[in-house]
């Protein structure tokens, strides 16, 4: 059978997940009933579906005119481009998805460069042409110079071109939405352009291994492309690992992919993606290989973490109420657990029973962290750090390529912002209004900047950022301009308390919720933190005066999610996280002790 292994590759939100959804459906692809309805169908992650960003790479197969199409669904955000350098390695081309109105953004260049450097064959697919703002010639143009810079050769800079409309399920080699009739010219295009896998089936067998999963009843699964021999079905194999070492052992079952799903089959050839079970400790970028002449693919180069975080059981007055798993042995068996499946992930472990845990950016570790306490964990973490490395005895520090999209009326603000954090500005443009600017800025200044980015331009600014390079540390350190509002006792909360409070600064909390002393309640409106009665209840007495209370007005609190309270928080606090709450506490939850530090490290 004809094979073709396609990577679907686009910046997150520009609709790659929904053209894969009308790819399954307009080639009649058997779906379960329960997916007839549903949109994105890929994104099959509840945090997926609820960020509208895919997180996780899957696999996907469609049968057209003969041909098997393998598509691997990647993530477009740049905290998780672990994921996508390793499942590049099992296409043989891409489709690489641009918005028509946005052109190519942060992520399809950090991709796009990857795929280049595979010597992938690259289709280009226009999509949401339907917009009415759309400028495919614009995005063309962008997408070209893109190529260009990114050193593509001539076969490569002269890309095919597809223009679609993922949301209404129809595409064409024009940009005329209204002779569009479907889906069809993607697929032949990948026909055309996207070569089939090199591989030989009479060669000894090697299969790298690019993704990992677990089952119940089979241990785990190992995925990844067979780029030579045959994998059967009970064969005694040799598994290679990272240094070299040669160890034996026996396939116990191989599966291929069909639509969503998976079937199991007794043997698979070169060039077909395939998931394979039976050897209980293989990992990410192992080979396996002919037992009688084992021979090792190149290794999967994986880029380093940039971000760091220390997770510790949760010691707060509340812990241990809200978890099911809250102890340190079942948290350490989790974070080591995801080292089997995460391989741009970190996990070290520290003298006083806490752990240091690396990776690519502040949501690729948000996003870990919601999915433990989805899962029952309870712990605490604290503000995430940047990892610095040495360099010819200087000390260098991630560098991250900005790129802001805002009204002008908010562009003064933002271009204020960024020059306090000491970023250096790129490049400038305006189109219609709006400002188009890209910066390069130390990662370390840029932590805390995204919630407040979208208060200044009011939710109407757009802000992508993505890993540049290690540079020599400028010195600088943009730290908090405001401080904390912190519960003066452990109790409830009364609407008397709060309204006399509230003057002070933003409030994170109602009335009648439970808050311990030194947990933060608010965020103050000067630089230093106050520790406020937030439990105050007003005194009763039998006198009243007329309309009385009727002038009390409490403004709404802010809620603070997982990521903002990441942002938020300073180097003397920590962020609870149980599967009920999201908590923001004083590491020293004693004033009188906590200034006393205070005044320690000032004086230090």
């Amino acid at each position: 059978m004809n094979i073709r292994n396609v990577a679907i590759i686009a910046h997150v939100d520009h609709g790659k997940t929904t053209l894969v959804d009308a790819l399954l459906r307009q080639s009649h692809t058997e779906l379960k009933k329960d997916l007839d309805e549903v949109k994105q169908i890929m994104d099959s992650n509840d945090l997926e579906r609820e960020r509208g960003i895919t997180i996780f790479s899957k696999n996907a197969s469609i049968l057209y005119k003969g041909v098997k199409i393998n598509i691997i669904d990647t993530p477009g955000h740049a905290d998780f481009g672990g994921e996508v350098e390793r499942v590049l390695s099992m296409a043989d081309g891409a489709l690489l998805l641009v918005d028509a109105k946005e052109g190519p953004m942060p992520q399809t260049r950090f991709v796009l460069k990857q795929a280049l450097k595979m010597g992938l064959k690259i289709i280009v697919v226009i999509n949401k042409i339907d917009r009415k703002d759309a400028r495919p010639d614009y995005a063309i143009d962008k997408t070209f110079n893109l190529f260009l810079e990114l050193g593509a050769d001539e076969d490569n800079a002269i890309f095919p071109i597809v223009y679609a409309s993922g949301r209404n399920g129809r595409a064409g080699v024009k940009s005329d939405l209204s002779e569009m009739t479907g889906i069809g010219p993607v697929f032949e295009a990948i026909l055309e352009y996207i070569p089939e896998p090199i591989g030989d089936s009479t060669k000894p067998l090697q299969l790298r291994i690019s993704t990992l999963g677990k089952d119940d009843y089979k241990g785990r699964i190992a995925t990844g492309k067979i780029s030579n021999g045959v994998v059967k079905n009970g064969q005694d194999v040799a598994q290679i690992d990272r240094e070299g070492n040669i160890n034996t052992a026996k396939i116990t079952s191989i599966a291929t992919f069909k639509g969503l799903g998976k079937i199991y089959v007794e043997e698979a050839q070169a060039g077909d993606i395939v998931s394979v079970s039976g050897i209980s400790d293989i990992n990410i970028g192992e080979t396996i290989a002919d037992i009688e002449s084992p021979v090792a693919l190149p290794l999967l180069d994986i880029e380093e973490p940039t971000v760091k975080m220390i997770f510790m059981v949760n010691n707060s007055p509340f812990g241990g109420k809200e978890g099911q798993f809250k102890t340190s042995s079942q948290i350490r068996m989790r974070l080591f657990k995801e080292l089997e499946t995460d391989v741009a992930l970190r996990v070290e472990e520290n003298v006083n029973t806490t752990w240091t845990i690396s990776g690519r950016g502040e949501l690729h570790l948000a996003i870990f962290i919601e999915r433990l306490r989805r899962e029952g964990y309870e712990l605490q973490v604290s503000r995430p750090q940047v990892i610095t490395k040495i360099v010819d005895g200087k000390t260098h520090t991630p560098y991250e390529k900005v790129f802001i999209e805002v009204p002008e009326e908010y562009s003064g603000k933002v271009i204020n912002k960024m020059g306090q954090r000491h970023a250096e500005l790129k490049d400038m443009d305006n189109v219609e209004g709006i400002v188009y600017l890209e910066y390069l800025v130390a990662t370390k200044e840029l932590i805390g900047f995204r919630s407040e980015f979208i208060t200044d331009t009011k939710g109407l600014g757009i802000i992508n950022a993505s890993f540049e390079a290690f540079l020599p540390d400028d010195g600088f350190q943009k730290t908090r301009d405001r401080g904390s509002l912190v519960a003066f006792e452990t109790g409830e909360t009364r609407l008397y308390g709060l309204v006399n409070v509230q003057d002070r600064g933003e409030m994170f909390y109602g009335p009648a919720e439970k808050v311990y002393k030194g947990q933060v309640v608010g965020q103050n409106s000067r630089y230093d933190d106050i520790w406020v009665n937030v439990c105050k209840e007003k005194q009763l007495s039998n006198m009243r005066s007329k309309g009385d209370g009727t002038s009390i007005h409490f403004n709404t609190p802010k809620a603070m999610s997982l990521e903002n309270a990441l942002e938020y928080i300073d180097e003397t606090e920590l962020v609870e996280v149980t599967p009920k709450s999201v908590r923001i506490r004083k590491i020293i939850l004693d004033e009188t002790q906590a200034r006393r530090s205070h005044f320690v490290l000032k004086s230090r």
